[in-house]
């Protein structure tokens, strides 16, 4: 490796050595993180392609030492290729250290990495539910809040492994019928209330017909028939997206054409449910692999009070 070379990732490389310690990174280290996070995912598309082998995964929720366990399990990046469908920060004790080490694994290695937009990479939700109050206490400032969810208006909605598996958060939208629909939106924004980018991170499978109303309050419902439409449509395989608490880790739905991927072992540390990772092989064969919770370190043993109603 040429000096010149060594040189431009000796930092980022530092940075990603003390975070994998769990040690958060300086206030002015995240700014620029983030503004060379926004060069990167301002090129990226609505529907970002991705290619195989390459391993998806779901919520992670500032489940620090649970996303290390995932990489133990997974393999390390970046010898492994990853997709993750969001939903980095809120709930978990580590908010700050999950997300910095997940955008500075973006800047280092942006190939192969791909980093969607969760529900909760949102400015209004991280005010209930954690991160807001964790940047605050471990910053002394809303700084690093700030300079988080603007880089969370660039993350993509959506990413296409091979054209074949289309991944995201939530779900479908009544408003979204193919993948050229969604590339058209404008997504550089905070998450709106309703409409098809709120869609696309609060939606859920359901097993009845058609749309329905979420009982969320955000998104809809989508039964096997749109989903079976929406794959057909678009030459899909299958929909792969996370946003639901699965207890063994991941769910199949709607005869196969959608599989629901949960991350987080024993979430909020108290729910008991197995995590799990889908490895997308070169052939495009599909392979689940389920992990236990890493041994905490230094954590209480149960939550802080956080609302009850899962997000």
């Amino acid at each position: 490796m040429s000096t010149a070379h060594y040189n431009q990732y000796k930092d980022i490389d530092d940075q990603i050595a003390r975070l994998l310690n769990c040690k958060h990174l300086a206030e002015a280290e995240v700014k620029a993180l983030c503004e060379k996070a926004k060069e990167i995912l301002a090129e990226e598309s609505n529907v970002q392609p991705v290619r195989c082998p390459v391993t998806v995964c779901g919520d992670i929720h500032g489940q620090f030492q649970d996303l290390l366990e995932l990489f133990r399990i997974g393999g390390s990046p970046p010898d492994t290729n990853y997709l993750f469908m969001g939903d980095y920060v809120d709930r978990g004790y580590h908010s700050v250290e999950t997300v910095s080490l997940l955008v500075a694994l973006k800047v280092r290695f942006r190939d192969r990495i791909t980093i969607l937009r969760g529900n909760h990479e949102s400015r209004q939700i991280t005010q209930v539910y954690g991160f807001y109050d964790e940047c605050l206490r471990k910053y002394g400032s809303a700084d690093v809040w700030k300079a988080f969810t603007d880089l969370f208006d660039y993350l993509p909605l959506t990413g296409l492994v091979e054209n074949r598996i289309f991944c995201l958060h939530g779900g479908l939208s009544p408003t979204l019928d193919t993948l050229d629909h969604i590339r058209a939106l404008d997504r550089v924004q905070e998450v709106p209330h309703e409409g098809p980018m709120c869609d696309l991170l609060w939606s859920d499978p359901d097993d009845r017909m058609g749309w329905g109303i979420s009982p969320r309050g955000a998104g809809y419902t989508f039964g096997q028939d749109i989903s079976e439409h929406y794959n057909q449509t678009n030459g899909l395989d299958l929909i792969s997206r996370a946003h639901q608490l699965v207890m063994d880790g991941y769910n199949w739905s709607h005869d196969e054409n959608t599989v629901t991927i949960f991350s987080a072992p024993n979430y909020c540390y108290r729910c008991g449910n197995m995590a799990a990772i889908m490895e997308v092989a070169d052939n495009m064969s599909r392979s689940f692999q389920k992990f236990e919770p890493a041994p905490r370190r230094g954590e209480p043993e149960v939550s802080r009070q956080t609302p009850d109603y899962f997000l």
